[in-house]
């Protein structure tokens, strides 16, 4: 895949996840957050379930590895994540919902220090959660009021908690089944725990909902597009350009988010919420700085010209070196 089809399916990427908190406060004017949020998943599901029929893939759970992701995804990752994020929305606007969730890669390390034993943590990590902090509480008081406004963020930060979590947890097992049967498994799970999690905490059930167009083309924009569409996106952009560079996603996004809220849903956007978000992205980047510099001179490397090599010269990871005459296993450095 050529970088300029990267390039694409990022920018298709941060396209639908952006535009899916657009269609969530459409939604949400007339739909429950989180029966809302479980039909999403259902449509979505059935669309994965589709092409792990078509593809002939292999879709039982043969082994506990496949189990406990299936459980971990499906619960953290997808349901309770989506809960905490739709009722959080509920009482902030779509561009402010987008710019707080972007404070998830930066607690992922530090929960990933706790969780997996591998993991260390560094000055920077603990500099850059608490610049991204800041830029949270800078969002929260945006609004001017402790209320509402406040309740929605704390929920959009446990949505970022949730969803960190899962995905460190992930990292403990490796699973038989293939991706796509996974991800079908983990959806119709999160969509169970959304659908039992709806009806307890209000006893809503589709039966109960007044359909209007509008809320019926935000439901379908996100179930095809947005979570079925974009995780196949993300998931061939995780295997050709790695994670480092996928989860800059998280920076896309709140930029479409807001200038889709503002331009279809008159929404406003404060001083106080864009310097948020600039802490916010700061606080990404100390957290990420050593992939990041990795990531930098990758990209600067790409575009120097490589000459070939004559006979007596290999290439070591970029290096050129050339063999002495007196030992073909000397080597050194040759400019």
């Amino acid at each position: 895949m050529t970088k300029a089809k990267e390039v694409l399916l990022f920018g298709a990427l941060a396209f639908v996840w952006g535009t899916a908190f657009t269609a969530i406060e459409i939604g949400l004017e007339t739909l429950p957050p989180l029966l809302f949020a479980a039909v999403r998943l259902d449509i979505a599901a059935l669309i994965f379930v589709g092409a792990i029929l078509f593809s002939r893939l292999e879709w039982l759970p043969r082994t506990r590895a496949d189990l406990a992701l299936i459980l971990s995804n499906g619960i953290l990752v997808i349901g309770a994540h989506f809960a905490f994020s739709f009722v959080g929305q509920s009482y902030v606007s779509s561009g402010v919902a987008a710019i707080v969730l972007s404070f998830t890669p930066i607690i992922t390390p530090l929960i990933a220090i706790r969780v997996l034993p591998t993991e260390r943590i560094y000055l920077t990590d603990v500099i850059g959660l608490c610049t991204g902090l800041a830029g949270v509480i800078a969002i929260a008081v945006a609004g001017g009021s402790f209320d509402g406004q406040l309740l929605g963020i704390g929920l959009l930060l446990g949505s970022a908690v949730v969803f960190a979590l899962g995905s460190v947890l992930t990292e403990r097992w490796t699973a038989v089944l293939p991706t796509l049967s996974l991800h079908a498994w983990s959806m119709a799970t999160g969509a169970v725990f959304l659908h039992a999690t709806a009806y307890a905490y209000s006893g809503v059930s589709i039966r109960n909902v007044t359909w209007t167009p509008s809320a019926a083309a935000a439901l379908a924009y996100l179930g095809i597009f947005a979570t079925a569409g974009g995780f196949l996106l993300y998931f061939t952009l995780l295997n050709r350009i790695g994670a480092t560079n996928v989860s800059l996603i998280n920076y896309a996004s709140p930029v479409v988010a807001t200038i889709f809220g503002a331009t279809l849903l008159g929404e406003q956007l404060t001083a106080a919420t864009v310097a948020g978000f600039a802490l916010i992205v700061v606080g990404f980047a100390l957290c990420n700085i050593r992939p990041l510099w990795r990531l930098s001179r990758s990209i600067r490397n790409a575009g120097v010209p490589t000459r070939s090599l004559e006979r007596d010269e290999v290439r070591v990871k970029g290096n050129v070196y050339k063999t002495t005459t007196d030992s073909p296993n000397y080597l050194h450095s040759s400019d």
